[in-house]
């Protein structure tokens, strides 16, 4: 066994723990321990390539649907192979890049392994044994596989694998109904694979505030098949065919998707070794400044995180990267209005809290609420799916969450996501700023307006 001893820091983790690296670590020696494909889930089976998929998809969807326009197209012709090799051949090269980039460095190695503590700021990442001053987990999360019978015995793919399958699925099995059933499901639906959703729930989405998630399950129910409050009793797999058993019924298919959610890799690391605690949920444990129970040990990052979000694991790089280098002046993260969105058709974006969340807990509330109908540019789009729904606090008027559902749902939200930072009232944000007609904003300004008046 290689002994690499007494550096500066090490990196379990080459996605937004790779960022930590800022000028001011320049004379740090430095040991970054992946055992995957550098960059992260993010960069390679994550966010970047999955909406690169989604855009195809939506251009068809939109050409469908143009036909109430008094617009008509020729049914597509898909290339499936040219549209995975179009975000792979992007995504590759910025993956290889980055890694021989920080190969290159003086007093940085990279070390490509599975990485696990054996001490307190003591690893073995491979054949190599390191100790550190300080140690930043940022290892991440990975697909869960529920345990159905046979499952395990199956050629399934995760969120990890299918993007870069060959040729398109005839008929797509994906079970779950969350964002990556969603988003995956609108690819596919949309490129011409008969998709099948298969969920213990009653509604897809179920994270989002109700009414979101119910309008979302009616509209996705338009473009693939549904198969709610049902859970697999077992799945086989004879002669290149999927069978997926159900209480009532099998489906049969030449794809699986696994998409039932993605559990932290903290206990993969054997954390509790370093004196690390973590979470019932196994997510581990760190104060608001990202120092975990272990002196000197940090984590970012879906590893700690469940809301598990690219953009919040880089605001939590941020304030560990400042930290590492400041210890007498700590920075702290700021998780009070965190927005997240769902790219498949119809989009969603969300922030804040929802309507079920404020009647659990007591707290007094108002709703506003417009369809997209109720505005100019929903006119012009047709659109009898999308409405922006927004919550406020009866006597101060802070919003307290916001809900929008359609075209553009992810940058729409935005504009209720600053005002929640920085804590301008609803009657403020409505009242006292010109918005621009006809634009698709005016759905918020007009739920603001409803939720006030």
């Amino acid at each position: 066994m290689c002994a690499v001893a007494d550096v500066d820091l090490v990196i379990v983790g080459s996605g937004s723990g790779n960022s930590i690296l800022t000028p001011d670590l320049d004379d740090w020696t430095v040991v970054i321990a992946e055992r995957g494909t550098f960059g992260g889930t993010c960069l390679n089976a994550g966010c970047i390539p999955s909406k690169m998929l989604v855009l195809p998809a939506d251009r068809v969807v939109e050409a469908a649907e143009s036909a109430r326009l008094g617009v008509t197209f020729d049914a597509p012709t898909v290339d499936w192979p040219a549209i995975r090799d179009r975000l792979f051949a992007r995504i590759d090269p910025i993956s290889a890049g980055g890694l021989e980039y920080r190969k290159g460095l003086d007093r940085v190695r990279v070390i490509e392994g599975e990485a696990r503590f054996v001490g307190e700021r003591r690893l073995r990442i491979g054949d190599d044994e390191v100790s550190a001053e300080q140690v930043v987990i940022a290892a991440g999360a990975r697909p869960y596989v529920p345990p159905v019978p046979g499952l395990a015995d199956v050629p399934f793919h995760t969120s990890d694998t299918i993007m870069r399958i060959d040729t398109l699925p005839e008929h797509l099995v994906i079970l779950g109904g969350g964002y990556i059933a969603a988003e995956l499901g609108h690819v596919f639906a949309a490129l011409g694979s008969r998709v099948s959703i298969v969920h213990r729930g009653d509604r897809l989405l179920r994270h989002e505030d109700d009414d979101v998630s119910a309008r979302f399950t009616e509209a996705f129910g338009r473009h693939a098949f549904l198969h709610l409050n049902a859970d697999p009793e077992r799945i086989a797999y004879t002669g290149g065919e999927f069978t997926v058993t159900l209480d009532d019924h099998e489906l049969q298919a030449d794809a699986l998707l696994v998409a039932t959610g993605r559990i932290p890799n903290g206990d993969q690391l054997d954390v509790e070794l370093a004196g690390v605690a973590r979470s019932p949920a196994g997510y581990v444990l760190t104060d608001d400044e990202l120092r975990t129970s272990a002196p000197g040990v940090w984590a970012i990052g879906d590893v700690r995180n469940p809301l598990q979000l690219k953009h919040l694991a880089n605001h939590e790089a941020e304030v560990v990267a400042h930290n590492l280098v400041h210890p007498e002046s700590l920075r702290s993260i700021d998780e009070r209005v965190v927005p997240h969105a769902v790219f498949s058709h119809p989009q969603v974006g969300s922030v804040g809290r929802r309507e079920v969340e404020l009647r659990a807990a007591g707290v007094p509330y108002r709703v506003g609420r417009r369809d997209y109908g109720g505005v100019a540019y929903g006119w012009a789009l047709e659109d009898e799916v999308g409405f922006a729904k927004v919550l406020i606090d009866p006597d101060t008027r802070q919003i307290l969450g916001g809900h929008v559902i359609g075209a553009q749902a992810a940058t729409l939200v935005q504009q209720l996501v600053q005002a929640m930072q920085f804590e301008i009232p609803a009657d403020r944000l409505a009242r006292e700023q010109i918005w621009c007609h006809p634009a698709l904003s005016e759905v918020v300004e007009n739920a603001l307006l409803d939720a006030l008046d």
